[in-house]
């Protein structure tokens, strides 16, 4: 008897947590004809030829080009190669690091735990994690590694971490030189690792560094969805790789994406490569071994930059926004939270004419669609450390995605005549 109400207790506590069915049902991404949603199939073509062009001119190593319309994807190729030392040709489906486009997906994770009533945005970080209490700015670095701090003059709030403008730095790929020698001295984890350590550790060690102004300042591009990573532990009472695996990977079938492949999968992980000498070869290990997902220890699960995933997979995600929160009968968030989401969340702080920062994306707005080649108002944007892009239109439906693993590719144009050359393809 005490067996089964223990069965009976979990399994409604694990129910509390799912996603819920919607009364919607959009059908799952499926390939279908550019004609059939809008677009011209001829015009589609030049994404072809910008594409082989940058490949022959070594200006990349290879990419992967996704167009979807409409719920349809109507465009999806590879070109070049995932691996020229070893001569690998890359394929449509395989894996990139995708850094930086984890911010959204843990973004959504936050909004997600926020949508049950679990926390209020504006509360302090420190409610959650203590070591967050009492804050420190950094006044004066001096040459003996010491430092001056003033108090910070508010508390980091969960919305100043979404948003950038809580004042944590990003370490080693930081603006500021003295906070790239003060996370360095303290042993901070930036972006990826294949050490033995958990993002707790290293958020717990990020909370007791100054930081570069007072929460809510400005906007200072930081390691605060690291801290929100180790938040929807402490929320959700699960590991960050295993929320995102139960609430938002396998509901959405985005069985690509991954902290760290399964063995299955190594062979489809393409290779970082830098130009040297004419020649792309693989990146040499530096403050990260370049195959940390899928070696090491494999413990780091970096809200901020650890994902890797496919071109499909993320425009499933994308897709998701699309429809208002639902994908698949699925619903992941209320479209009043997507809509909300997507508003103006600091002002001015952005400091970008043409878009401003919503609590998981940059967001298009008319200015920004007036310039023209970026698309329409309301279009979202973000992109990764290894030369990963993507776009997603909410008024023409449009998706899309720029794979690449590139380190110093100055002459890499394709990001911004993508863009042009998705928008000149619709013809409806």
């Amino acid at each position: 008897m005490k067996y089964l109400y223990l069965l009976h207790f979990t399994f409604f506590s694990l129910l509390t947590f799912a996603q819920t069915n919607s009364i919607k049902n959009s059908p799952v991404l499926q390939e279908g004809s550019a004609s059939s949603v809008g677009m011209s199939e001829e015009r589609l073509a030049l994404i072809d030829s910008m594409c082989e062009e940058a490949v022959s001119q070594s200006q990349i190593p290879g990419v992967v080009a996704l167009v979807a319309r409409n719920g349809k994807i109507v465009y999806y190729k590879a070109f070049g190669m995932a691996d020229n030392p070893a001569g690998r040709s890359l394929k449509r489906d395989d894996i990139f690091r995708i850094a930086s486009q984890t911010k959204a997906i843990t973004s959504t994770a936050v909004m997600m735990l926020w949508e049950e009533g679990k926390f209020k945005l504006d509360d302090p970080i420190s409610k959650y994690i203590p070591e967050f209490k009492d804050a420190k700015v950094l006044d004066t670095l001096y040459k003996n590694g010491t430092y001056d701090t003033t108090p910070a003059d508010r508390p980091i709030t969960i919305r100043h971490l979404i948003t950038h403008t809580s004042g944590i730095g990003y370490g080693v790929i930081d603006g500021d030189d003295r906070i790239k020698e003060i996370y360095k001295k303290a042993g901070i984890t930036d972006l990826f690792t294949t050490e033995n350590i958990s993002i707790e550790e290293s958020v717990k060690k990020l909370a007791k560094l100054p930081l570069h102004h007072n929460p809510g300042e400005k906007f200072t591009y930081s390691e605060g969805l690291d801290v929100l990573g180790y938040f929807i532990e402490i929320m959700s009472k699960m590991p960050l790789d295993e929320f995102f695996r139960t609430k938002i990977f396998d509901p959405l079938g985005m069985d690509d994406t991954w902290f760290y492949l399964p063995k299955s999968k190594y062979d489809r992980l393409v290779s970082i490569q830098e130009k040297k000498n004419d020649k792309w070869i693989n990146y040499p290990t530096t403050f990260y071994d370049p195959d940390y997902p899928v070696k090491g220890q494999k413990r780091f699960f970096s809200g901020g930059a650890g994902l890797s995933s496919t071109a499909k997979d993320y425009a499933t995600f994308l897709q998701m926004y699309l429809n208002n929160g639902e994908l698949n009968g699925v619903r992941i968030l209320s479209r009043t939270t997507v809509q909300f989401i997507m508003g103006n969340q600091i002002s001015d702080l952005w400091g970008d004419s043409g878009s401003f920062y919503g609590l998981a994306f940059a967001v298009l707005d008319k200015k920004g669609q007036d310039k023209g080649g970026n698309g329409s108002t309301g279009t979202f944007r973000w992109g990764g450390y290894f030369n990963t892009q993507y776009f997603a239109d909410p008024k023409e439906n449009i998706i899309g995605i720029l794979m690449k693993q590139t380190q110093g590719a100055k002459d890499d144009n394709t990001a911004w005549k993508f863009r042009i050359l998705v928008g000149q393809a619709v013809d409806d």
